[in-house]
């Protein structure tokens, strides 16, 4: 499991003589330090974390409940949404308690933990939207052979092969960034733990790995992008004009996800409030645009989704009727 996980590598560290820190906590700077800007950050992120949470939660459900929806497009959004509940559920909580702390500080091992979750649910997104992007090349190039290829077994497949990139990913960080020595300042300019700032504050020279990951997943993504709009336009039918909608909603997704990842891990001279500010974008909005974009491009999900809002309100009227 991932807590077994967790503490082999904790237990290596100990034993090969690794992480001589005297570091036992970190103090976060937060977002800023005026009560005006820190109550609008408050609503603004109070508003889209619980938007972000019943978005998801509402599409889950959604394809869980509803028959027609049981296809590896709508399973791949499904595990989708999980991960964003997830990953906004990693950070955002702590930072809007924190909003109005005069002291905000998180222990070493609870921003291993937050730096731990939020690159294997990263990395399990990157292989999940990769593998959304093969889906949709199969449904356009192979659109007689799209049962087959995109069976029950290989949606099953793509999702263990996803979680097991990501969480190989994060342990292999995790592994790294244990073994760094902290000797010194243990203030992060940051509202919660990331490889960046923690890694400036180390007592040793560092490298850069997860930006050129992200860089390398963007490419592979908009090359495949690339490959089935050419293929669209060959085509002049009605189910072509679908998909070609379907892959623009798929195109913002991905700039979403990549855009902040790629220009905080590699740009070389970001400051901290673009850094602090791309990292609320991706922390809070992007779960919760996810959401708003896929299901409103997605006539049968929309269609879907109010059948189970209508459920919900109306439970006993359905019954009857």
């Amino acid at each position: 499991t991932i807590i077994s996980l967790l503490i082999l590598i904790v237990s290596f560290s100990s034993f090969s003589g690794g992480n001589h820190s005297v570091v036992s906590e970190f103090v976060l700077l937060g977002l800023s330090s005026s009560w005006e800007i820190q109550l609008l950050l408050f609503c603004f992120s109070c508003l889209f974390y619980m938007s972000s949470m019943t978005g998801n939660l509402l599409i889950v459900v959604t394809v869980t409940s509803d028959p027609y929806l049981h296809s590896a497009m709508y399973f791949l959004l499904a595990n989708l949404s999980i991960i964003d509940l997830i990953f906004c559920s990693i950070a955002a909580p702590k930072m809007i308690c924190d909003l109005f702390r005069k002291q905000k500080v998180i222990s070493f091992w609870g921003c291993i933990a937050q730096i731990f979750f939020s690159h294997a649910v990263g990395g399990t997104e990157m292989v999940l939207l990769i593998a959304m992007a093969f889906d949709r090349y199969v449904a356009v190039c192979k659109p007689l052979h799209y049962l087959t290829i995109m069976s029950p077994r290989m949606c099953i497949f793509i999702l263990v092969v996803a979680w097991t990139i990501g969480l190989t990913h994060s342990l292999t960080q995790l592994a790294f960034v244990v073994n760094l020595p902290f000797c010194g300042p243990n203030v992060l300019d940051s509202f919660y733990c990331d490889l960046p700032q923690l890694i400036k504050l180390a007592c040793t020279d560092t490298y850069k790995l997860d930006g050129f990951i992200s860089l390398g997943s963007f490419f592979i993504l908009i090359v495949s992008y690339i490959f089935i709009l050419i293929t669209v336009r060959k085509h002049s039918s009605g189910s072509s004009s679908k998909a070609l909608s379907t892959l623009s909603t798929h195109v913002m997704v991905v700039i979403l996800f990549f855009g902040p990842c790629i220009f905080v891990y590699i740009w070389p001279h970001s400051t901290s409030h673009l850094d602090k500010f791309l990292a609320v974008f991706d922390v809070v909005l992007t779960p919760f645009l996810n959401s708003v974009i896929y299901t409103s491009r997605n006539k049968e999900m929309k269609v879907a989704m109010w059948k189970v809002c209508k459920s919900i309100r109306f439970p006993y009227q359905l019954e009857v009727m």
